[in-house]
């Protein structure tokens, strides 16, 4: 029989991606009550889009084209046809990012971004649904309905993009040195040079930080605009200089872009731009952890495909403990990484009608406990698809099997939408200044109660109070020396903790087991014990 797509090369092409991944259903089951049915979803990610991604990066990467055939300006982005027509079909017709304005809530939207998992093509759905986010809260008149092109819920269909990095700052948006000088009412012209601009090319509407002059300095002096690629005479807005050559991401142009004069509208008010650039990298860093446990599964099952098929000193490769082992290891990390951040999402999804300055103590939670999620997702995806990369042997290493991609592509979620040491730093923010930690407490000190181990979970949370009590008792030195440590740490607390919530909302015991073995990994930083279910974990949990 002729091999049509990847057949040949990949383990996890051809699957239904939602319908093989219970850890995502049993979640959605319990935020969402199932109301929107992801199966179509979850076979179209694993064929066409599977398909698409793995050409883009092997041979169609993005290309600038700079000049017209009449001798002007063009800059823009040429991508590959099929990639244009599957993120056309996952906004119109699987409408991934029309579900938090309409028809469902984050948890779906955050849904199709995991089970999509390629970081490229996420990506371009995420710097979109960002622009939709602020424009639909924040902006007013005409510019404001055009949230409804950005979702996906009305043709024509546009492209977002959020350009706040600048090559002297990078995470430091205070360093920032565009100029935006008003022309009337409340448009601007912008001057300056963005330096990592993803979307640059394909993006029809852009948000961008600017400081406007006479503003403060700092981070609190800039305001947030609304920038199209074409001006208000049809001509280019801003001029594309290039694209950046990447280690994996390589379906999602990234260029540096420098305005000059630009058309601009601003946003909401100036004074609380940094506001709504602040709320807008909220959704970026879910977007980024449910992408780094996506990019993660992807990896799993090429894994277990190949484990179950591989013959090796006269047994397949899963009939060996040390290969049960590190699949059981992948799993587990997994769905600890996925428990904890659909927690996150669930909080930001209730912070939703919290404004600036004076947010809630909900948003607050909702920012710490995405600090947490950002870091710890990162480091599972990073572990997962090496360990993935291993059960391959060799053949892990060539560039024409998928598993590869999948590890060059999880290596950019510890640094894409701020570092793990500004999560760090952040979430220290969120703690002294807003008090987060505190609805933590509360918040945790509820849900043990109907954990399926309770005993289990409240020693969880007794060790989570006594890291911060230690952490309290650190000068701001050396606070801000451990901070990293203190959020991976209360991270892998908080994830088993929801693994045990999970078991007794599911009825499933299998979460209890995963629960106890993520706390040795992670919190007790041990072995891996055997257990008499360890293959239902790994197969019936991970890729049935």
């Amino acid at each position: 029989m002729p091999l049509n797509g990847l057949e040949g090369v990949s383990y996890a092409y051809g699957l239904n991606h939602y319908e093989v991944d219970r850890p995502l259903r049993d979640l959605m089951a319990v935020y969402t009550k199932l109301r929107n049915d992801l199966s179509p979803l979850g076979k179209y990610v694993g064929t066409e889009v599977y398909e698409v991604a793995y050409r883009v990066d092997a041979e169609s990467l993005p290309r600038l084209v700079n000049w017209g055939v009449n001798g002007e300006r063009a800059d823009y982005v040429w991508l590959d046809p099929h990639e244009r027509q599957v993120v056309r079909d996952l906004m119109l017709r699987y409408g991934v990012n029309r579900y938090p304005f309409q028809g469902g809530t984050w948890h779906d939207h955050y849904a199709g971004i995991y089970l999509i998992g390629d970081p490229g093509v996420s990506c371009i759905l995420t710097i979109t649904v960002q622009t939709a986010y602020a424009l639909h809260k924040y902006a007013e008149g005409e510019l404001r309905e055009e949230y409804r092109r950005l979702a996906g819920i009305e043709e024509p269909l546009r492209l977002g993009a959020t350009w706040f990095t600048e090559v002297q700052g990078g995470s430091d948006l205070g360093a920032n040195t565009t100029t935006a000088r008003r022309a009337e009412g409340r448009r601007y012209l912008l001057t300056g040079y963005k330096y990592f601009a993803s979307g640059a090319g394909i993006a029809d509407l852009a948000l961008v930080t600017a400081r406007p002059e006479g503003a403060r300095g700092g981070a609190k002096g800039l305001a947030l605009f609304a920038v199209p690629r074409l001006n208000s005479k049809g001509g280019l807005n801003y001029y594309i200089r290039r694209l950046k050559l990447k280690s994996g991401t390589n379906a999602v142009p990234t260029g540096e872009v420098e305005l000059v004069d630009s058309e601009a509208e601003l946003v909401g008010r100036e004074e609380e731009g940094i506001y709504y650039t602040m709320e807008d990298l909220m959704v970026s860093r879910l977007a980024n952890s449910v992408g780094a446990v996506g990019t993660a599964r992807k990896a799993y099952l090429e894994a277990l495909g190949f484990a179950r098929e591989r013959r090796a000193f006269g047994r397949r490769l899963i009939e060996h403990p040390l290969m049960r082992r590190d699949l059981l290891d992948m799993e587990v990390s997994i769905e600890g990484a996925l428990a904890l951040t659909f927690k996150a999402v669930d909080e930001f999804q209730r912070s939703l009608e919290a404004r600036p300055p004076s947010y809630t103590r909900g948003y607050h939670y909702a920012r710490f406990l995405t600090h947490i999620a950002k870091n710890l997702t990162a480091e599972a995806a990073a572990r997962v698809t090496q360990l993935a990369m291993e059960a391959f042997g060799g053949i892990g290493f060539l560039t024409e099997f998928p598993v590869e991609r999948w590890h060059r592509e999880a290596l950019i979620t510890p640094i894409w939408e701020g570092t793990s040491n500004i999560q760090a730093l952040d979430m220290l923010e969120a703690m002294v200044k807003k008090g987060a930690h505190e609805v933590y407490l509360e918040d945790m000190s509820s849900l043990i109660k109907e954990a399926h181990d309770a005993d289990f979970a409240r020693r969880e949370l007794e060790r989570a109070k006594e890291l911060m009590s230690w952490f309290s008792s650190l000068s701001p030195g050396e606070a801000e020396f451990n901070s990293k440590e203190f959020l991976r740490l209360l991270g892998h607390m908080t994830a088993a903790i929801m693994l045990e919530v999970l078991a007794s909302r599911t009825g499933d015991a299998l979460y209890d087991t995963i629960a106890k073995q993520y706390h040795r990994l992670y919190v007790e930083r041990k072995e891996l014990e055997m257990v008499g279910n360890a293959d239902e974990i790994i197969s019936v949990h991970g890729g049935a």
